[in-house]
């Protein structure tokens, strides 16, 4: 059992409108709550406890302690569903199973969080019948949150005293020399959701709510790419296929882990990938990119969703492009 008394899930008017999994979404924030109240306390602890995995990854009490607090409030709202959670396991969900599978990564980038970077997610996926429909990724540290269920739209909060404003200005490139606007693109071409009227909304902590979607650009050249690190695609004998494609855009950067594929769905990356990823890592993920307009596969595009060993993500008219290079 958690800690706190919650009230049953309820849906605001604005989130995921028209979608079917709008109450599990109002759960999924709960459980984001949850999370980054447990990250935040114990984020930059001078007595931490780190372990090594038998996957000679770290793990901190902060991410156990986590994922049990998540897992009791699944089980207090939803007695029938099942937890897959990188800490404690689970059964992975299988296409057309009829299964609800929550799929827990209680801090995605613990690397970055018991080194004191703010880079560091809580992600709470759900799969139904082995189709990704309701994903939740928070960066308390950074003031972020983004959301998405099947049918309603992609989402970002922003928290004004910790997250910077987003780039809006037409035809800008962050960070771009004023001579780049003759190779790059505008920041967010492309319509917003259809779903997403108003466009704007502000909580009851004066955050601001807005729909996101992913750019419009067509061509290599012309696009940035995020990824982790070359480590991963040297070890997979995967590199050369990499660099290649680093070779033929216009810009690469390493945001790294769950980051990368939120700045997709914003529509300021326009591909990422990376060589190797578990479930848990991704389930969260997908349905933001996807109902942002985007596409996520396996980096072969073969495997639509989060259910292959690997993960590229883009918006959509440059995904077999890029496939072609990490194929």
């Amino acid at each position: 059992m958690t800690d706190e008394n919650f009230d049953q899930p309820q849906a605001p008017a604005w989130a995921a409108p028209g979608s079917l999994y709008r109450e599990d979404l109002a759960l999924a924030q709960q459980l984001a709550d949850i999370a980054a109240r447990i990250a935040l306390e114990r984020f930059g602890a001078l007595d931490l406890r780190v372990e090594t995995k038998p996957d000679h990854t770290p793990v901190t009490d902060a991410d156990k302690a986590v994922e049990r607090a998540v897992r009791a409030r699944i089980a207090e709202a939803r007695p029938g569903d099942e937890v897959l959670g990188e800490e404690y396991g689970g059964r992975r969900p299988e296409d057309g199973d009829g299964r609800r599978v929550w799929i827990i990564d209680p801090i995605d980038g613990t690397k970055s969080y018991l080194r004191g970077v703010p880079v560091w997610g809580n992600l709470i996926g759900l799969a139904v019948s082995g189709r990704a429909v309701v994903g939740v990724v928070g960066a308390p540290a950074l003031g972020r949150r983004w959301w998405a269920a099947e049918g309603g739209g992609a989402w970002r909060r922003l928290d004004p005293t910790l997250a910077a404003p987003h780039p809006t200005a037409p035809g800008s490139v962050p960070g771009a020399p004023a001579s780049a606007a003759q190779t790059a693109p505008p920041t967010r071409p492309g319509p917003a959701p259809a779903s997403a009227t108003p466009t704007r909304f502000t909580d009851g902590d004066g955050r601001a709510i807005e729909p996101i979607h992913v750019s419009g650009v067509t061509e290599l050249r012309h696009a940035s790419v995020s990824y982790s690190s070359l480590s991963g695609w040297e070890h997979q004998g995967r590199l050369q296929g990499f660099l290649d494609l680093t070779r033929s855009v216009w810009r690469t950067r390493a945001y790294g882990d769950f980051w990368s594929y939120m700045l997709v769905a914003e529509g300021v990356v326009d591909a990422a990938a990376e060589p190797t990823l578990a479930l848990h890592d991704m389930a969260a993920l997908a349905p933001i990119v996807t109902e942002a307009g985007g596409r996520f596969t396996d980096t072969r595009g073969q495997v639509e969703g989060p259910f292959g060993s690997d993960a590229l993500a883009t918006n959509g008219p440059l995904h077999d492009q890029v496939a072609a290079f990490l194929g």
